[in-house]
């Protein structure tokens, strides 16, 4: 016999994710970092639900030169009414909970589902605008460039490279949003497998973790020869043969012209261990594909030249590793033992 309430286990997740919407009103919701040389340590933009973070002067001052509208809190109305929509569905998510009506699930969905796209549609018409609306009068005027941030993911302006991420309020909305759909296909269809009782309620967490991995992404950048500096030297990427890259479980690349950058940039302790996803090496024998160091067949060879002295060309595999011996005579080696 159907019946229109909900699970138990269902309606605890939905009292706890309200709960959770409710720290969305004091951590940062998206976060834009920028990295430039003469910028080592990075500037960043917090975005909160009602005012900006991080360094907002300093970017401010940059943006005066290229003729980008400054930023101030009193000039987004977003301020001012998110965090009501927060408070908003905080409380439909606890309510749904308590009163433990299917219907109420249906409808607090498409409500959470349309106010994502809406948001994201609004962040995007706000980042083009600010990139594109720029003072014919500025010092700084470049034909043809706008400097739009990206969405999600890394853009390179200029000199600055731009990393657009959800921060730690992001991340709750779009654990909530995943946790509200896989309650939906639980509840409606009914699925024999995935049948959810109290239980079972902890398998909800590795599911999400492996939601949390896939949602960043943590593929490799693409080097732009001539344009792109080394993190660690500070000098422009000329050779991509030699190049290397760490990327960050947020999605942050860090690229180097050399091993021995990379080598030195990871024993500087400037990234924590447990910070990095991967680290890659630009494939000797394809300057444009990368290859993971643990999966890569490493040779050592002072005929190399490479740029900083590294003298290190990473392989996709031995047979190309042992084919280019024939040319440069020397040793190979496994990242472990580069590594050490």
């Amino acid at each position: 016999m159907k019946t229109n309430r909900l699970k138990t286990a269902t309606r605890i997740i939905l009292f706890l994710c309200g709960l959770s919407l409710i720290a969305v009103l004091y951590v940062p919701m998206w976060s834009i970092e920028l990295n430039a040389p003469q910028y080592p340590e990075g500037l960043s933009l917090a975005i909160y639900a009602n005012r900006l973070g991080g360094n907002v002067d300093i970017i401010n001052g940059l943006n005066h030169y290229i003729g980008m509208k400054t930023l101030h809190e009193k000039d987004f109305v977003e301020f001012s009414v998110l965090p009501y929509f927060i408070l908003f569905f905080a409380a439909a998510f606890v309510l749904t909970g308590l009163i433990g009506k299917r219907k109420l699930l249906y409808i607090l969905f498409i409500l959470f589902v349309s106010f994502g796209v809406l948001a994201m549609v609004d962040f995007w018409r706000w980042e083009f605008n600010y990139g594109h609306d720029l003072n014919p009068e500025a010092a700084i005027k470049v034909p043809g460039m706008s400097y739009q941030p990206p969405l999600i993911g890394y853009k390179q302006l200029l000199n600055f490279g731009a990393y657009s991420m959800p921060d730690i309020g992001g991340w709750i909305f779009v654990l909530a949003g995943t946790l509200l759909l896989l309650l939906l296909m639980i509840e409606v269809r009914g699925l024999k497998k995935m049948k959810l009782s109290d239980n079972n309620v902890k398998l909800m967490a590795p599911i999400i973790g492996m939601f949390f991995i896939s949602s960043c992404n943590t593929e490799p950048k693409h080097i732009n020869l001539g344009k792109d500096n080394c993190d660690f030297c500070k000098m422009t990427i000329s050779d991509n043969r030699f190049g290397a890259e760490i990327v960050t479980k947020k999605g942050k690349a860090y690229k180097f012209d050399d091993s021995h950058c990379l080598l030195s940039f990871l024993h500087s302790k400037m990234i924590e261990q447990n910070e990095i996803a991967d680290v890659y090496f630009i494939d000797f024998s394809n300057d444009h594909a990368f290859v993971k160091a643990d999966h890569a067949f490493i040779l050592q060879s002072e005929l190399f030249k490479s740029p900083m002295n590294g003298n290190i060309a990473a392989f996709a595999n031995e047979d190309s590793m042992k084919k280019m011996m024939q040319q440069y005579s020397g040793k190979s080696l496994t990242w472990g033992e580069l590594n050490q």
